[in-house]
């Protein structure tokens, strides 16, 4: 006998509780790096860019580093210093102004960095193995070179670094934070066993190499209440030479110990076209550990209106986040609900210096009473 699915009349633009924050839909701008932040401080073009697309639910920030040697690409902007949190300010007070609302997301590149980023200093991670891929840097397009193992003693200088973080991004007027442990940076580098051989009490055990992650998401709940932190993590991802022998148990593990925290929110990655070309990876992701966390989940990855208000539908998702499509249409929200087509994104420019792919994606044109022009 078939089995009908049990569905709801939920969609995208059903209001939603996140936290504390009621959002007038469902559709969160997934964080997604641009490059755009000179010197590292945030800008007014910065300000232009999130504010465009204010209509969002939530806006989630690009990562953003907590300490200058967390640093991994040219032009990342950071929440370390007085300039940064004055300029992350403007774009805060800019995005509030237009009624959105915006969390930051807090970064450590560790592996995935490179000397000449760093001031002559290696990069960090759990354990010494480089990363695979090239990185932009100062001096050129360069591999990757092994960075230095974190001795067992610095590791609690680098929790306080994301504390800190997220106490500097309160005072820049953020909504909330969101802790970046996806897609191989730090936090991810210790969680997985592909790139975490330590044999300490950060190593070995799944409950060692979730500890990190653990005490990042303690001390960042801190600062701002644990109701307005959320996480991202990414099972699947291969980028930068990431795996876990068993995703499922070490995901389901850390997903399970969040749980008791009450987060905002969870946000999770499906794999994308590379990670399942690699080799064979979790997928679908977010039904799997739908069932293991409590909380608010937020989905991402290769959705888009359809698709997102089917796993809402369908429950296995609370929120949807979208990014490639936030980048060239920044009144996504109004596009879905007109049912109108989509700008189609610029790759090319994602990472310019400038407005260029970043501020000038057009808008809907709307006629007197909301006829498309």
């Amino acid at each position: 006998m078939e089995i009908i699915p049990v569905t709801s009349n939920i969609n995208l633009f059903t209001p939603v509780q996140l936290g504390r924050y009621t959002l007038p839909n469902r559709m969160v701008m997934s964080p997604m790096t641009r490059l755009r932040a000179i010197d590292n401080i945030p800008n007014s073009l910065m300000a232009t860019y999130y504010t465009q697309r204010a209509t969002a639910g939530l806006i989630v920030t690009e990562c953003t580093m907590v300490s200058p040697l967390s640093l991994g690409y040219m032009n990342c902007p950071g929440i370390y210093s007085a300039q940064q949190v004055d300029g992350w300010r403007q774009v805060t007070d800019a995005v509030h102004e237009k009624g959105g609302r915006i969390f930051l997301q807090l970064w450590h590149c560790g592996r995935v960095s490179h000397p000449s980023l760093l001031g002559g200093q290696l990069p960090v991670a759990p354990s010494a193995l480089a990363a695979s891929g090239q990185l932009h840097t100062p001096v050129g397009k360069v591999a990757m070179e092994t960075p230095r193992a974190l001795e067992t003693h610095e590791i609690p200088e680098i929790v306080e670094q994301f504390r800190k973080g997220a106490e500097n991004a309160l005072t820049a007027g953020f909504d909330g934070v969101e802790l970046h442990g996806a897609f191989g940076y730090l936090i991810d580098q210790f969680l997985q066993d592909y790139t975490n051989k330590r044999t300490d009490k950060y190593g070995g055990s799944i409950e060692n190499r979730a500890r990190f992650l653990l005490e990042v998401v303690e001390a960042v709940a801190s600062v701002w209440g644990a109701n307005r932190v959320g996480i991202k993590l990414s099972p699947s991802n291969t980028f930068y030479g990431m795996g876990d022998s068993n995703p499922q148990e070490t995901f389901g593990y850390a997903i399970n110990a969040l749980n008791r925290f009450g987060l905002a929110y969870l946000h999770l990655m499906e794999p994308n076209e590379g990670d399942l070309a690699t080799r064979d990876v979790m997928n679908p992701v977010t039904p799997y550990f739908r069932k293991i966390y409590k909380g608010t989940l937020i989905a991402n990855g290769g959705y888009d209106h359809a698709k997102g208000d089917s796993i809402l539908a369908n429950g296995d998702a609370d929120l949807v986040s979208f990014g490639k499509l936030f980048i060239a249409n920044p009144d996504l929200p109004k596009r879905f609900e007109l049912d109108a087509s989509l700008n189609e994104p610029d790759v090319k420019t994602f990472y310019a210096p400038d407005e260029k792919g970043y501020t000038d994606y057009p808008f809907l044109e709307l006629q007197p009473g909301g006829l498309l022009q």
